[in-house]
């Protein structure tokens, strides 16, 4: 028999039935925001920064419209989980042929891969904003965060996702401050929530909104969030697993939610700061941090980005290692202990960067953040589309099948993000960089 996903946390926190409605929402919240951070990371700053540096509020809607699809998919990711009590690498390693399931698990760990290379440049830049160390030497640091994941995952999964919300928090605050300092115009930013015909018309808009959607939608949370609902020891009747599926929807609402007034707050600091003053060519990160104080006329604004970015960056790595085990662990049934799972994707991730700061220094790092995210979205329909499948199967779900309009919703989701990302892609391969 094939053990069970993350099984060192497996049903490992009690659901009891006497519980009342808010302490058993609270019982299940967690996964959420373990797989929100991802919504997060320091691979959707860039994007975040050139829409609201180039084209004011305007791209805020894309912001939107991509949590609304994460939300759904996340939704799909959670049922599957809960119902077949299978996470969906274990799910597409039993419903497609070998040689299907492993050209699928080699995409995953490419994908998982990339986002740590995006965890790694954004930790290492942050860390050089904040304390001056030299970029290559926060490269190396980056290995040795692996020792604070597994004391935490050791100790117990609340408090790894208890820590993910205090550094969401910080990133939360942080932006709220800047918001503050950067005076945004509200009249502008509501206009910028409401979809403008030009993203349509203009090609270097349409570009980076569909940046924005391929740095939000992350496929290695979908086989991560599967996974993370099966902590919650949940009754596993059919009354237990539609309670279970209840909260823990609400659960992962409630994070992408906060996930996505982060990335808005980046867009809309940007915005404020720069376009609005006549800038619109910040791109890089370094950049937006360089601008910030003499424009905003205090240091602060640029610390607190700096520690948001570091926050987002360590956030990330917890996700990343644990999307990893998932992975591996489902779709080969190989089982290593975690920090040998956590030292060789971050050896994975930090091999790429060093070689790239070696030869082309600090600014080579964003063309290689770009890069990382267009292997993301490369990715994502070899994770999507057996999510869409499976849940759409009775003969898996049964009476929790996808209903009607759920599947019609989710197929549109999937032909949206599949189209844009191959669009993306297509663009990125011609060199069509703005």
């Amino acid at each position: 028999m094939r053990r069970r996903s993350l099984e060192e946390v497996y049903r490992s926190i009690p659901i009891t039935k006497d519980l009342s409605w808010i302490r058993k929402l609270l019982a299940f919240a967690g996964p959420g925001y373990l797989v929100a951070v991802g919504y997060m990371d320091p691979g959707n700053w860039a994007t975040d920064l050139a829409g609201g540096s180039r084209f004011g509020y305007a791209l805020l809607s894309v912001v939107m419209v991509s949590n609304f699809m994460a939300i759904v998919l996340q939704h799909l990711s959670v049922k599957l989980g809960i119902v077949t009590g299978k996470d969906l690498s274990q799910a597409s390693h039993d419903h497609y042929p070998p040689f299907l399931r492993k050209f699928l698990w080699l995409m995953a760990e490419v994908a998982i891969t990339a986002c740590d290379l995006a965890e790694v440049i954004g930790s290492a830049i942050a860390l050089n904003l904040l304390f001056g160390l030299p970029i290559m030497f926060g490269v190396l640091l980056t290995a040795f965060d692996t020792l604070v994941l597994i004391y935490l995952q050791h100790k117990s999964l609340r408090y790894l996702e208890a820590l993910v919300v205090t550094l969401i928090l910080v990133i939360l605050v942080s932006f709220g401050i800047e918001i503050a300092l950067s005076h945004p115009s509200l009249t502008a930013l509501a206009a910028g929530l409401i979809p403008s015909p030009e993203l349509f018309t203009n090609k270097e808009m349409l570009y980076i909104g569909i940046g924005i959607l391929g740095a939000t939608v992350m496929p290695h949370n979908l086989y991560l969030h599967s996974a993370l609902v099966q902590s919650r020891d949940y009754r596993r009747n059919q009354q237990g697993k539609k309670e279970a599926i209840k909260f823990a929807t609400i659960d992962s609402t409630l994070a992408l939610i906060i996930a996505s007034m982060v990335n808005a707050s980046i867009l809309i600091v940007s915005a404020a700061t720069f376009h609005f003053n006549g800038i619109s060519d910040v791109a890089e990160i370094q950049q937006a941090h360089e601008l910030l104080a003499p424009i905003l006329g205090t240091s602060l604004a640029s610390t607190l980005f700096a520690m948001a970015l570091l926050a987002s960056g360590h956030n990330s790595t917890i996700t990343g290692t644990l999307a990893g085990q998932v992975v591996m662990e489902g779709f080969v049934d190989i089982r290593l202990k975690p920090w040998q799972r956590r030292l060789i994707t971050r050896l994975m991730a930090i091999v790429p960067a060093i070689f790239v700061v070696a030869l082309w220094g600090t600014h080579g790092l964003a063309s290689l953040l770009v890069l990382s995210q267009v292997i993301l979205s490369m990715q994502l329909p070899f994770a999507i589309v057996p999510l869409v499948w499976i849940t759409s199967q009775r003969r898996f779900m049964g009476g929790f099948v996808n209903s009607g309009w759920l599947k019609v919703l989710s197929a549109i989701i999937t032909l949206i993000i599949i189209g844009l990302n191959l669009w993306l892609i297509g663009q990125t391969i011609r060199g069509l960089v703005l």
